[in-house]
């Protein structure tokens, strides 16, 4: 039933940022990613206080809500949260190196990916 309900909320939070997109549209800044990558961050942050204040709350309801609605809406708001998590446990350099790291390796593995695939074409 997990499963079911992770898949099911993935897709509706990919259908929410698609048609996020496209009612903004192709501009010259990508202000339909920053706004599907505040939203999440936000939800994330609010969804994460409430279920935790709700320990009778189902849990099924974490992972359909937080990994599947919002990992199919944007994957940014795990890293929010985790990196806000860092902070509160008292590891600022971790939280640091986690931003570093994840945005340094993430723009380089799609120019890796784009170079892998334009070598192979």
């Amino acid at each position: 039933m997990q499963w079911a309900l992770v898949f099911g909320f993935g897709g509706l939070g990919a259908v929410m940022r698609v048609a996020i997109g496209a009612a903004i549209g192709a501009r010259a800044f990508p202000w339909a990613t920053l706004l599907v990558n505040f939203a999440g961050c936000l939800a994330i942050g609010v969804l994460h206080e409430w279920l935790a204040a709700r320990a009778a709350a189902p849990p099924l309801w974490r992972p359909a809500l937080i990994g599947g609605l919002l990992g199919g809406f944007t994957t940014f708001s795990a890293f929010g949260l985790e990196t806000w998590q860092l902070l509160q446990s008292g590891r600022p350099a971790a939280a640091v190196l986690y931003v570093l790291a994840s945005s340094v390796l993430g723009v380089a593995a799609v120019a890796a990916g784009i170079a892998i695939t334009r070598h192979a074409t």
